[in-house]
């Protein structure tokens, strides 16, 4: 009787041991409990432009640190829209982002979209997943170095009204060879889509997450765009002069470039990450 008792005891208490097991083997595969996960977070607008009239300079916490969240976009809405407050004209353009594909169910994914009535410029990724510099009307595709999926990737796009190209970086490093633009010198964005699309574009949103997006109104040489992946996932704006927008959808859709053009969710298709550190490695 003994024997017995004390085999049911060790049965049910074996039972749940297993169960624990289980949970915490799929918590490490999901990164819980990875180093990054357990290390301290950048709190949303811990590093900021601060614009007065006599300098633009960065403020705060902005030596790379990891962001408490991601946002998280879902391939069936539109995403983010950042519009209406501020026009930029200028002959030059640079936008940034750090990108996590969940998926290519949706072809034609848009991560970043400047655009006005008239035109659209951006870049995002094609059916087969790769990363493409996108400028409609006339319609110019020129993609390059394949994303893969579900790990975190650092997407750049260069316009230069001055000489008439495009150009597009992954990991820091150019994939898609200069490629005439539209012949437009000048451009003005009164419309930014992050995620989403716009209604100038055939694209279609982007499933996965994104962070740290930047624009500047100026074309980042090849040693900066390289400088700024190897910052990582959390690196601050290269060139403060020159930024124009800064969404480090770090919990929240606001604008610290000292701009103050900050985000509005159009849609449910809108969420953040506090686990989003499965699939990243720092440069």
């Amino acid at each position: 009787m003994k024997s017995q008792s004390a085999m049911e005891y060790l049965m049910t208490y074996g039972w749940a041991i297993l169960v624990i097991a289980v949970v915490l083997g799929i918590l490490f595969q999901l990164g819980v409990f990875g180093n990054a996960n357990l290390s301290p977070k950048a709190t949303p607008g811990s590093c900021e432009v601060q614009r007065t009239t006599a300098s633009i300079s960065l403020e705060g916490m902005c030596q790379g640190e990891l962001p408490q969240d991601v946002a998280v976009f879902t391939a069936s809405m539109p995403g983010q829209i950042v519009s209406g407050s501020i026009f930029h004209k200028v002959g030059q353009l640079t936008f940034t982002a750090w990108v996590d594909e969940y998926n290519t169910n949706s072809c034609w994914q848009n991560i970043i979209e400047l655009s006005n009535t008239i035109l659209s410029l951006g870049i995002g990724i094609t059916c087969s997943s790769q990363a493409v510099i996108r400028w409609s009307t006339p319609l110019i595709q020129p993609g390059g170095g394949s994303i893969p999926l579900n790990s975190w990737h650092f997407v750049a796009g260069i316009w230069n009204g001055s000489n008439n190209t495009l150009s597009a970086y992954l990991d820091g490093t150019l994939v898609t060879p200069i490629t005439a633009g539209s012949g437009t010198t000048s451009y003005t964005v009164t419309t930014y889509t992050l995620g989403g699309h716009s209604p100038y574009t055939g694209m279609s949103s982007f499933s996965g997450e994104i962070s740290n997006v930047q624009v500047y109104n100026t074309s980042l040489s090849s040693t900066e765009i390289k400088a700024l992946y190897q910052e990582g996932i959390g690196g601050a704006p290269v060139r403060p002069q020159s930024i124009m927008e800064w969404w480090p959808l770090n919990s929240n859709l606001n604008d610290y470039s000292g701009s103050n053009d900050n985000g509005q969710a159009v849609s449910a298709g809108l969420g953040y990450n506090n686990f989003w550190t499965n699939g990243y490695s720092a440069p």
